[in-house]
Parts: C-alpha cells; structure tokens; sequence
C-alpha cells in the first residue's frame, strides 16, 4: 500500500510504500485488553499502616474468671482504656467504629491491581492498532475530522520535526485540513461523572492529532504539546496507549518519514 508524503506547505512531494506491520489484521478485543494492562500498571497502591488506630492501650477483659473482667458490669464489652491523664477511663478505643479507630475494611496496599499480559500478545496488540491507522471509517468513527482527500496514515516530510513554533505546528495542520480535529477537541461538551467534577476536572479532554517522530528530545516535542488534544511520542516509546487511547483504535495519526521508515527495524 503507498501512500502520500506532504512537506510543510501541504503539498504531495512523492510517495511511499508502508512497512509490512500495516497489513496486520484488527483486533479490537487484544487491543482493549493491551491498553486496560498499560492503564492497570499506572496505578498507585495506596492503604493505611496496619496499626493505624490501633495504637492504644485499650485492652478487652471478658472472662470471668480474670481480675478486672467486663463481665456483668452492664457495659458492652469492647476494649477499653485504663485512667490517663488525656482519656477519660473506660473509653472504647482501637476498633472500627469508634472515635479515632480504625476503619472496617480499608484499601489494601499489598492488593494487587496490575493486570498482567503476554509479551507475544503485548507485541500484537501494537501491530494491529498500527494496522488499523489505515482505515479512514474507524478513524472517522472514532470522531476525528480530517480531509478525507489525505492518505492514512499522514507521512510528512522530516522537516516537521524541526518545528520550534507552536504557531507553525498549527499553521502546517490547517495546510493539511487537520487544524478542524484540534477545535473539535477544544470543543468540551462531555461532562465528567462523579466527584471529579467538585476537582477542577469538570469536563473530559478529547484527544486528537498524534505525531510519531524519529526520535526524543527534538523541537517539535515541545512546540506541539500546547495544542489541545495533541500528542508527540518518539518511535521506540510508542505504545498501545497512545495509538488507541480509552481502548478504541485508530487514532488519527502522522508520522515523520524517518520514523516511518524505522518501523520494519522495530518489528523485525
């Protein structure tokens, strides 16, 4: 399959031949399950310390054969303090319920919320969302705008690596008739569920264009990140994640004609 390689006027210069990895089939479902595992490893485990509230001198005395029991007392039996100067005798400490106690059923640290994947089934993944780049009705069904004259994936010339300008990255999007995808993405109608809202994080953030560049730490990385929606990843980091973000493919994307020259040396 070839496709179009523009320069930074929007102009067709020549054409290419796209590496053997766009040809992998669809696969929706190993998709889904490579992104849940990307999201899984980015979460934190978080729980109290085991003797938070717990840390008392309150003790439970309930035999009866034992001095000081609570028997009979007319008392509930629940542990109770000795005389301290800071508590009043007799209050009930260190159990769920109570004044300072712990909670009944807190989140574990040591629960185990990543969610594992197979390597082979990792690598799969990544091809089909590759694969799926191509498809300009799952693109449009993802809710992308674009100019449906363009070849998919976009594959422009090196020099739109160099770009240092945030007004020139946006400049070469509307030459391409991408700039209507990064207003769409400005567009925040979605408000979010739950208490996010009270959060300062009242609307979702669309995501839009993804650039993928030959390699880190080049201009583009920083001109391109304040655009609404719009991501840069290098080539060696790129993901399942940033291809089909939320789990669902084909995300519209460009790629430099480095980087996609490199992609059979990754693959291979």
């Amino acid at each position: 399959m070839e496709v179009n390689i523009y320069n930074l006027e929007g102009a067709v210069t020549s054409k290419t031949k796209l590496p053997k990895v766009f040809e992998t089939p669809y696969r929706p479902r190993i998709i889904e399950r490579a992104v849940l595992a990307a999201e899984s490893a980015r979460i934190q485990p978080k729980g109290p310390s085991h003797s938070s509230g717990r840390n008392t001198t309150a003790v439970y005395i309930g035999r009866r054969s034992r001095p000081n029991s609570l028997m009979n007392k007319g008392i509930a039996r629940k542990p109770r303090t000795k005389n301290r100067p800071h508590l009043v005798e007799g209050t009930v400490k260190g159990i769920p319920g109570v004044v300072g106690g712990p909670r009944a059923h807190p989140p574990k640290p040591g629960a185990i919320a990543k969610e594992e994947i197979n390597k082979k089934e990792r690598i799969l993944a990544l091809k089909s969302a590759i694969g799926a780049l191509t498809n300009k009705e799952l693109v449009e069904k993802r809710g992308h705008n674009f100019n449906k004259d363009l070849t998919l994936p976009v594959v422009c010339v090196e020099e739109v690596e160099k770009i240092s300008k945030t007004k020139q990255v946006l400049s070469f999007l509307k030459k391409l008739g991408l700039d209507t995808d990064i207003e769409r993405a400005k567009n925040r109608k979605n408000i979010r569920a739950g208490k996010g809202k009270a959060r300062n994080r009242k609307y979702k953030r669309a995501k839009s264009v993804l650039f993928v560049i030959s390699k880190e730490k080049l201009p583009l990385q920083k001109s391109a990140r304040n655009l609404e929606g719009v991501d840069v990843v290098a080539l060696k980091n790129l993901s399942t994640r940033d291809l089909c973000p939320g789990g669902r493919a084909a995300r519209l994307t460009v790629f430099s004609k480095s980087a996609i020259e490199s992609l059979d040396k990754r693959f291979s």
